[in-house]
């Protein structure tokens, strides 16, 4: 497995998207912090593109990647390799260039304008981890759908769908039950769904580091007490590993039952 996981990493390294993902979050850090002038401020206005554009990416290159390397991976499934080490590696190769793009494109100007001497650090920090975070569970959502669907335009048009729906309708979905079941205790109910997305999930693990979650009204106090305590974030980092994990499992199952 970690032979392909390198042929993946360097695969993607040589790729022209590798390196425009990198430049494009080099070219945001520096102009938001130019802008900004303020390393908190320029966080929280990262927070609103990396928990949105890093799941569309982590998708979109997930199915691309399964769909352009498919004659290579059905030349490497004719060799005495297990099916999982195969995939596993080409997904972790995926998951670690994408992560490694992110934790450089923005590591660079924030550490050359003193992340170390400032207080932002740690948000920053909590930044780039659900960042990771969401490019291992969204290229693992890539790869089931794509192992579920043979045409690569019904591939694509699912990967959006599905991005489409963790980060714009869900949310939608999600105030229309708030607003019309106002009169319930819906505490538990705000918990609950908010751990079945793992954007809204992200989102919140870092508006309450921010501690600008006043911003949420009720809501945020509820978030607040919650996930605020540690008790509350352990569980929070431990659904997003079973955000990953699951995807995973699904991967390994249909792996079994696929005919390539």
């Amino acid at each position: 497995m970690l032979k392909i996981l390198k042929y993946s990493i360097y695969d993607l390294l040589r790729s022209r998207w590798s390196y425009v993902y990198f430049i494009f979050y080099l070219a945001l850090g520096f102009v938001l912090l130019f802008l900004n002038n303020d390393m908190n401020k320029a966080v929280i206005t990262l927070m609103n593109i990396i928990i949105v554009l890093t799941p569309l990416i982590g998708t979109i290159f997930g199915v691309m990647y399964y769909y352009n390397s498919k004659e290579f991976t059905e030349l490497l499934l004719a060799q005495p390799i297990k099916r999982s080490k195969i995939f596993m590696g080409q997904y972790l190769g995926i998951s670690l260039s994408l992560t490694l793009s992110l934790v450089l494109g923005l590591g660079i100007p924030f550490l050359l304008y003193g992340l170390f001497r400032s207080a932002a650090i740690f948000d920053f920090s909590l930044l780039i981890l659900v960042g990771s975070f969401l490019n291992f569970i969204f290229v693992a959502l890539a790869y089931n759908i794509a192992l579920s669907t043979e045409n690569k335009i019904k591939g694509f048009g699912y990967a959006i769908l599905i991005w489409l729906f963790l980060a714009v309708i869900y949310d939608g979905l999600f105030m229309i039950s708030l607003m019309t079941f106002n009169e319930y205790p819906l505490d538990k109910f705000s918990l609950v769904a908010t751990m079945f997305n793992p954007i809204d999930l992200s989102r919140i693990l870092i508006l309450l580091k921010l501690d600008i979650s006043a911003l949420l009204g009720y809501t945020g106090a509820v978030f607040k007490d919650f996930f605020g305590t540690t008790k509350g974030a352990f569980l929070s980092f431990l659904v997003l590993c079973l955000w990953v994990i699951l995807p995973l499992l699904r991967i390994k199952m249909k792996l079994r039952k696929k005919d390539f």
